[in-house]
């Protein structure tokens, strides 16, 4: 069973910073794409930053220059640095990562999601 742990989320003004962590735990035989989401009430979730194993990360164009997406190969992990947050990042952040189990497919996996809110 694979599962993708978040944490990091929670309340911050503007200005401020968070760092959002995820780490795959499970069977897992190896892991390519890893990256974060987020969606806003009513709306369809979209690609924060998103990164292959070995690439550079792509970051959408609302937070490029604040936001740094790294990786922990070893770990299994993806992390979300945050910086000069805005009240428009205000939203459920998701990990998502594509894993392949042993003998198996790759397949996307999903973070629990975590609540991201910047407000004074």
């Amino acid at each position: 069973q694979v599962q993708l742990v978040e944490s990091g989320g929670g309340l911050v003004q503007p200005g401020g910073s968070l760092r959002l962590s995820c780490a795959a735990s499970g069977s897992i035989a190896s892991i390519n794409l890893m990256g974060w989401y987020r969606q806003y009430p009513g709306k369809e979730r979209e690609s924060v930053a998103v990164t292959s194993s070995g690439g550079t990360p792509n970051y959408s164009d609302s937070v490029k220059g604040r936001f740094t997406l790294s990786r922990d190969y070893a770990k299994n992990s993806v992390y979300l640095q945050m910086n000069s947050l805005k009240p428009e990042d205000t939203a459920v952040y998701y990990c998502n990562a594509w894993i392949r189990t042993m003998g198996g497919p790759y397949s996307a996996y999903w973070g629990q999601g975590t609540q991201v809110t910047v407000s004074s």
